[in-house]
This record gives structure tokens, C-alpha cells and sequence, in this order.
């Protein structure tokens, strides 16, 4: 009940109740996707529960430093920037689950640029996919603030999609029989249909046929998803009912669309639908200005930004999958499960994460040999025993022997797997053959250069041969693509950075990443905080290094030689190593090579 006298604006009257507030909370807190630290965790639940209890007032660096963090009485938010870090880590963390897992929930909380006190709204696309209303709140609301713009954004796409598609998503009859065909294992299966043309501008018909024809184009081009044929797409009658196709097509998921022209605009909206529940997954509106550029280039740009959004590895339909695949028995899906908790593996690599999804894969190139993809990924694995010491296997064949192995088997599958290539590309790089290893990548990128998975991987070698700046430009296309993996970017753009002298700027990016798990991260980010005389922060890492790889500095040449660094590059690595206090050698093999480079074996 609201208190006598005051009188709640709309905003406020729509707004979560604090138990629809606190639920959230803890469905976030819980969640997987939500990887903080318990410093984290309790930073979030501190400032909610405040707002909540009307002492939004008081939340301020001071507060939450002594509250949360230990600190003094002491302690001085402008000498410190301890909070303001963490708030960045935070709001990261939760704008990424929402991204990855939270993107149909009830409520939404986020953290504003700018301070610590946290907003609490309605999620639109919740009420959209729900199959029933909410129940009204049984409380007094709490007040919702302006959305965030990219809810707004999010929220407008929506809204237009829903007015000018209408009942595109309703069919009816599918001529004549079809018949299932099912991948070896089954893998996601979409159907584009045909983009409707909304406008009077005769051109928009000829740009809206030659927009499915690209979009087609584009999605094909990743192998973990199967796109059915245009002559398919075609085949079906305005008017055919969603669950008949779902049914007699075994699609999973339904993309569909409008362009409408009008004077100099042009616009394209584009919607992913689930084929079995009707739910919308995914929206978007693009607007372009027709004086600025011609159709046939919006067009590509068009289809690419849609391909990319929707079926990228860490993409719409990657997420939905994930989350169906948590929820079914054990069949032919348990083999391309293993392909959706590889993604998850390299956003937060980890031991044991690797031999548990190493294993998974294993079983399924055992049931399904001829799945290139899988094959592709456990070459990763394999070269991961490596370079990184996750659960070696003793014993010859050694595992960049298997990895190589097991990409050409991928290739020889299928020659324009980019994932196949992707992973010969990385053995044989760590195998000290670049200059082979990055003409293959350069073909992996020419054949799909919408794979964010490929592009950053590419970059981070690129760079490792010396071409810091190109590397660099490589991966903040990848992130800029995918907003929701940026611990593994921000990382490699990290020590980017670090190569290139920027040590303020290396400083600020690996500020934002949270990868504990991960042994090289700690390594990073020492000597990155060593360069700027960071004592405490570079102690604590070199430690927590050392913790976790005791014996790595035993073979420093070799693991700077398997990275192919050149040898100026290997000199400063050296260099940060030593003034973080790790036990490098006193003069490597770089050191001792007069002038030229180190010969690539």
C-alpha cells in the first residue's frame, strides 16, 4: 500500500516490489553466469539491500569500503580507487549476465556509471516472453529510475518490431510433406524467412529479397549451427502456424524481419524467435540514411551485424541452447552439449573445467567420429595440456602431436570448418610454425570474418609475432562484436598494451577482468602492475602465480620460444618478469641472442 498522501508517479506504480528486488537478487547471486568473487557477491548485495531499506542516500565509496571491503576509518576514496574498481568489476558483471543468461528475467538491477546507488526495473522482454501475466505486487513499489539506454534501445527495437511485423509470426500450412533431416549429432536448425517490405519505395521489395538472401549467406557460414535452404524458406505460405513448423521442419528457432523505406531512411528490423514456445529471443531495429550509403552495402552491413548477434559462439542462439541443453535427458544432444560448455570453458578457462569438458568431447568423436567440429575443439583441449599445464597426459603421442592430429581430422571432415581451422591454426603455432599457422588463420577469417571465437584468437597470435597494433585493432573488433566476453578480450588486450609500453592502459583493462581461475591472468596482471610500482597488487599476484604454476619459470626460453615473440618482445617480458619478482633466469635465451631473432624451429 502506497502512504497516505503520496501520490506514486506510472513509473513508480510499474515498478518491482522490494521482494520482486530481493528475489533477483538472489537469482543473479546464484546464477553461474554471475562469476564474482564473494568480495563481489556481498558489494552487490550490500548496495541493494541498502536502496531498499531507503538509505540510498548513504551509499558512497566511504561507506561500502568500511562495509564491505574491511577498510578504516581511515580510508580516503581519492587516494584509494579501490571502490571505484570494484563498482566497475561489478557493473561489468552484472550488464554481462544479463547479456548471457538474464536476458527474460522478471526484474533487472544495474549499477550507473557514476556511483554506487543501484536501479531497479521491469524487464520488457520478460512480459513479452511470459507465458502468462505477472502477478500484481502485494507492496508499495520501489521508485524505478529512467532505464538504462541499451534497455531502452533494447526495449524500442521491441516495440517497433512488434507493430511492424504484426502477424508475420503466425503461418499457416506448410505445402506438402516434410521431412526432418537431423544433423549427426543434432545441432541448432534455423529458418530464415523471407523479410516482408513495409514501405511504398519500390526499390525496398528487390533490397528486402536480396536481405534474406545475405543473411542466409551469412549465417551458413557457421558451422555449429545448421540453416535450412533458401528454397525451404520460400516453400512457406504466409500465414503457417509457428508450432507446425517447429514441428514438421524440427527447427528451433525462426529469424524474420521488415525493411520500410521512406524518403531518404531506410530501416530493417529483425527478431529471433523460439520455434517451440514463441518466445522472442532476440530484437533489433537498424536505420540508415540512404544519402550516406547505397543499398547494397547496407545490406551487407546489415546481414552481418544479424548473423554476428544471432549466431556468433557466444551469441543469442549459443545462450538459449546452453540453457536447453542444462535441461535435457541425455541423447544426441549430450554430444553437441559438449560444443556449448567448450564456449563456456574459454570464456573462464580453468583445470577443471578442462578435463571435465575434455572428457565430454571425447565420448562424443568417439559416438559421432565424423563431427568436425567436435574433433576441432578437442584440439584446443589437447594443445591446452600444453600451454597452459591443464591435466597433461603422459606419455607419447604428446599433446601438441594430438592437437595437430585432431585438427587435420576436423579439416579432412570438413575443409571450411572455421573452428577446424581456427584450432590448426593454434597448434601449429605453438608448434613454432607462424608464419603457416597465420596463413591458415587468415583463410579462417576470410571464410567467416563475423566469428568473434576466430577473430580474437587470430589477433592474440598477430600480435605475439609483433604486430601489436594490427592484433590490437583485431580485438576490439571482436569486442565491440561481443560485449558479453569481454574478460578473455579485455586479458589479451591487456598484455596488447602491456608489449606496446601503455602500461596505463594495460593497467586499466586487466582492472576490469575476472578470470581467478586462470593462471596466466595473475601472471599479467603482475607484471603490468610491477611496470607501474604497484608493490601490494604486484605481490599478491605473483604469488597467486606461483600458487598455481610452482615450476613454469624452469622452462621460461621454452615458453617464450612456443609463443613465437620476438626477441625484443621476449627481452621485455623478461624485463616485467623480473621487476615482479618471479624467479626468471638471469639471462635467457633471448638475452643471449646478440641481435637477431630467435630462429623459429
Amino acid at each position: 500500500m502506497a502512504d497516505a498522501g503520496v501520490e506514486l508517479t506510472a513509473a513508480e506504480a510499474d515498478a518491482p516490489s522490494a521482494s520482486e528486488v530481493l528475489a533477483q537478487l538472489d537469482r543473479i547471486l546464484s546464477h553461474p553466469e554471475f562469476s564474482r568473487s564473494a568480495r563481489g557477491c556481498e558489494f552487490l548485495r550490500y548496495i541493494v539491500e541498502e536502496a531498499l531499506a531507503g538509505r540510498a542516500d548513504r551509499i558512497k565509496a566511504y561507506s561500502v569500503a568500511l562495509a564491505v571491503f574491511g577498510r578504516g576509518e581511515t580510508f580516503d576514496p581519492q587516494a584509494d580507487p579501490l571502490v571505484r574498481i570494484e563498482a566497475g568489476r561489478l557493473r561489468r558483471a552484472v550488464e554481462r549476465y544479463y547479456l548471457v543468461a538474464g536476458q527474460l528475467d522478471p526484474c533487472i538491477i544495474s549499477i550507473p556509471k557514476g556511483g554506487y546507488v543501484p536501479r531497479f526495473e521491469r524487464n520488457i522482454l520478460h512480459a513479452a516472453g511470459a507465458s502468462a501475466p505477472a502477478a500484481a505486487p502485494a507492496e508499495r513499489p520501489v521508485a524505478a529510475p529512467a532505464p538504462r539506454r541499451w534497455l531502452a534501445r533494447l526495449g524500442a527495437g521491441a516495440a517497433v518490431l512488434a507493430v511492424a511485423l504484426g502477424g508475420l509470426a503466425l503461418w499457416q500450412g506448410l505445402p506438402g510433406p516434410f521431412r526432418r533431416a537431423i544433423p549427426e549429432p543434432a545441432a541448432p536448425t534455423l529458418v530464415v524467412m523471407p523479410f516482408v517490405n513495409l514501405g511504398d519505395m519500390p526499390e525496398a521489395k528487390i533490397y528486402a529479397d536480396g536481405l534474406t538472401e545475405e543473411v542466409v549467406s551469412q549465417l551458413a557460414r557457421f558451422r555449429e549451427l545448421s540453416v535450412l535452404g533458401r528454397e525451404t524458406s520460400r516453400s512457406i505460405r504466409p500465414g503457417a502456424d509457428l508450432a507446425r513448423i517447429h514441428r514438421e521442419l524440427g527447427v528451433g528457432y525462426l529469424l524474420e524481419g521488415s525493411v520500410q523505406a521512406a524518403a531518404n531512411q531506410l530501416r530493417v528490423t529483425g527478431r529471433l524467435l523460439d520455434a517451440q514456445s514463441g518466445a522472442v529471443l532476440w530484437s533489433h531495429t537498424y536505420d540508415n540514411d540512404l544519402r550516406v550509403r547505397d543499398l547494397v552495402t547496407i545490406q551487407d552491413d546489415v546481414a552481418q551485424k544479424v548473423a554476428t548477434a544471432v549466431a556468433q559462439p557466444y551469441g543469442i542462439i549459443f545462450r538459449a541452447g546452453e540453457r536447453r541443453a542444462g535441461s535435457t535427458p541425455p541423447d544426441d544432444l549430450e554430444a553437441y552439449a559438449c560444443t556449448l560448455r567448450f564456449y563456456t570453458y574459454r570464456s573462464a578457462p580453468s583445470a577443471e573445467s578442462h578435463a571435465a569438458i575434455r572428457t565430454c568431447l571425447e565420448r562424443a568423436v568417439a559416438t559421432f567420429s565424423n563431427y568436425a567440429t567436435a574433433w576441432a575443439m578437442l584440439s584446443i583441449l589437447y594443445l591446452d595440456e600444453d600451454r597452459f599445464e591443464f591435466n597433461p597426459k603422459g606419455g607419447p603421442p604428446t599433446a601438441i602431436q594430438r592437437s595437430i592430429e585432431a585438427a587435420r581430422r576436423a579439416i579432412r571432415l570438413d575443409p571450411e570448418n572455421v573452428r577446424a581451422l581456427q584450432a590448426l591454426m593454434m597448434a601449429l603455432f605453438f608448434s613454432q610454425r607462424p608464419a603457416e599457422a597465420l596463413e591458415i588463420g587468415e583463410r579462417a577469417v576470410a571464410l567467416n570474418p563475423n566469428d568473434t571465437e576466430l577473430l580474437a584468437e587470430f589477433g592474440i597470435r598477430v600480435g605475439q609475432v609483433g604486430a601489436w597494433a594490427r592484433g590490437t585493432a583485431l580485438l576490439e573488433q571482436a569486442l565491440a562484436r561481443n560485449p558479453a566476453h569481454t574478460d578473455f578480450y579485455n586479458g589479451a588486450l591487456a598484455i596488447h598494451a602491456y608489449m606496446q609500453r601503455d602500461y596505463r592502459r594495460a593497467e586499466a583493462l586487466i582492472s576490469q577482468v575476472d578470470l581467478e581461475k586462470f593462471p596466466l591472468y595473475h601472471f599479467i596482471a603482475a607484471i603490468i602492475y610491477a611496470q607501474l610500482d604497484m608493490k601490494p597488487e604486484t605481490a599478491q599476484e605473483r604469488d597467486q602465480f606461483l600458487r598455481m604454476r610452482p615450476r613454469f619459470f624452469d622452462n621460461w626460453d621454452q615458453e617464450a620460444a612456443k609463443r613465437n615473440y620476438r626477441r625484443e618482445d621476449a627481452i621485455h617480458l623478461a624485463d616485467g618478469a623480473r621487476k615482479a619478482g618471479f624467479p626468471v633466469p638471469d639471462r635467457t635465451a633471448a638475452e643471449a641472442a646478440p641481435t637477431a631473432d630467435l630462429p623459429q624451429r
